[in-house]
């Protein structure tokens, strides 16, 4: 691909070939990805693959930008980039900023979708660059008031004049559009200072070469492998609809103690339609509805929920529940109960509150070795729900050699869910190159299942969503497994799918370990008459 306006490249076959329509802007990202060639942008040697890349001056405008879309189209190039300044259109967005283009807009409204947006997103956030994800809209020219309203019609967050012309040479290729906000309705490039915002962005342009070479070197056709199950289980369902369910029917605030799941997602999607998230019962105004988490709390939570006249929901995962009945039920009678958990889990912290003076927190071997029951023979033992089986079990195996007679539950603590979605992973591990866990920081689960595929021998990462993904992850992985905690929204995994999709094309499979047809039962105060 050549054109009047081109330097020459240093492209190959299956190379990334980056478009900017100006020549200064053109300069920026070609020293930029030189940075990330010599490893000194903090970025990923080379690019697409090591195939190196080309850095193309476009021309500004419809007719430019067409005909350099026929050369790129007939071109060799594995992965294409557009790059170069914008108008910012939506508040926030100040001169300098980089746009990663979810969606290109063309002047008649056709819509062009950037499905690797989220991956180079968050590449360029981890380098410590402002970024701004949304659609780009292209008008035909710089003044145009009119076009630049329809794009905000449209959604637009910024707009340009050469993407939506461009993205067409792609081709079916991963493509991504990358702007650098030059100037904004607050501060316009025409006027007294506005070319420091022209400054400010071909800066970004070049800082954000490293990470559009790490894209390219990403951009393969893989297979992905799904773990099935995966992602919501049957508590988690149930918690989740109690309170939508206390929010449907109430007209005044509803409290949550605690997150209601481990997820963010969650999370935030109930406290959009409502939901208020506290730590403790002192947030509560007396008399207020207030739902407990589906961890669990302790008795001592109840006690004072009651003495202060809240209108009580319990979301506790009825096999959470089992579990403070089978401590309730030892410490009476009069056994000292090893919980095997984690120190700071809500549901750790709920199951001791059922009998305080009678439970102790075994965490480790070395925590097995120094209990000193008054009667060896009457110890007892209960287990964390959301436990990796294999960790627990080497605890429990210390705990029985040192006490044989120890009394456990009458069936498994670990959690039907927990081992079922341990198990998918076993069963993608052996031919995926990487696995991605979806689910939050603090999700025990999900912890458990990063753990798990490491055990199998691959490399695994916890990621609460796309923005997440580090793109040095997949760079050589022709094969993908991914998963969800049991408190992950499933449309977390189709969004990670579909990112992939934008780094070339996927072949999705599934292995299916076992399926689930649990369904838990609402309590009394939310169920429909």
């Amino acid at each position: 691909m050549s054109g009047p306006d081109d330097r020459p490249g240093r492209t190959g076959p299956g190379g990334l070939a980056v478009c900017a329509p100006l020549r200064f802007e053109a300069r920026a990202v070609r020293r930029g990805l030189a940075d990330a060639a010599r490893g000194t942008g903090g970025g990923t040697r080379g690019a697409a693959g090591g195939a190196g890349f080309e850095v193309l001056a476009t021309g500004m405008g419809a007719r430019r930008s067409r005909a350099a879309a026929e050369r790129l189209r007939a071109s060799d190039a594995g992965a294409v980039a557009i790059a170069g300044t914008c108008g910012g259109l939506a508040p926030g967005l100040e001169p300098g900023d980089l746009v990663v283009a979810t969606v290109v807009i063309g002047p008649d409204g056709r819509r062009v979708s950037c499905p690797a947006a989220p991956l180079l997103a968050g590449q360029l956030r981890r380098a410590g660059l402002r970024v701004h994800e949304g659609p780009v809209a292209t008008v035909r020219g710089l003044h145009d008031a009119a076009g630049r309203s329809r794009a905000l019609d449209r959604g637009a967050i910024a707009v340009d004049m050469e993407s939506s012309y461009l993205i067409e040479g792609a081709a079916g290729r991963p493509a991504v559009v990358l702007r650098a906000v030059s100037d904004t309705p607050r501060r316009p490039l025409l006027r007294p200072g506005g070319m420091a915002g022209g400054v400010a962005a071909l800066r970004s342009l070049r800082l954000a070469g490293p990470a559009l070479a790490a894209w390219a070197a990403a951009t393969s056709p893989r297979e992905v492998l799904l773990a099935g199950p995966r992602s919501f289980c049957a508590g988690v369902e149930r918690a989740i609809e109690i309170v939508e369910r206390a929010l449907d029917g109430s007209t005044a605030p509803v409290y949550v103690r605690k997150q209601i799941v481990h997820n963010t997602h969650v999370v935030s999607g109930l406290e959009q339609r409502g939901a208020v998230f506290v730590d403790e019962l002192t947030e509560v105004p007396d008399g207020a509805t207030v739902v407990f988490s589906a961890h669990g709390v302790a008795p001592s939570v109840r006690a004072e929920a009651s003495r202060r006249s809240l209108d009580t929901i319990d979301a506790t995962c009825p096999l959470v529940a089992k579990v403070h009945a089978e401590a309730r039920r030892f410490a009476t009678d009069g056994y000292l109960v090893a919980l095997i958990g984690h120190a700071g889990h809500e549901e750790v912290d709920g199951t001791l509150g059922e009998a305080p003076g009678a439970m102790t927190l075994v965490q480790t071997v070395a925590d097995v070795a120094a209990l000193e029951p008054a009667d060896p023979a009457k110890v007892a033992y209960l287990m964390q729900t959301t436990l990796s089986a294999e960790e627990a079990g080497v605890i429990l195996d210390a705990l029985l050699e040192r006490f044989p007679g120890a009394r456990g539950p009458g069936s498994d603590d670990i959690c039907y869910a927990t081992t079922n979605r341990q198990q998918a992973v076993r069963a993608i591990a052996d031919d995926a190159d990487v696995v991605l866990v979806a689910g939050s920081a603090n999700s025990s689960n999900s912890k458990r299942l990063v753990e798990t595929a490491e055990r199998a021998g691959v490399r695994a990462y916890l990621i609460d969503d796309t923005g997440d993904i580090e793109l040095g992850w997949l760079t050589g992985a022709s094969t993908v497994g991914i998963t969800a905690g049991a408190s992950a929204p499933p449309a977390v995994v189709s969004q990670i799918v579909a990112a992939l999709s934008g780094l070339g094309s996927v072949q999705v499979g599934e292995r299916v370990a076992a399926t689930e047809s649990i369904r838990f039962g609402l309590p009394k105060e939310v169920r429909q008459s």
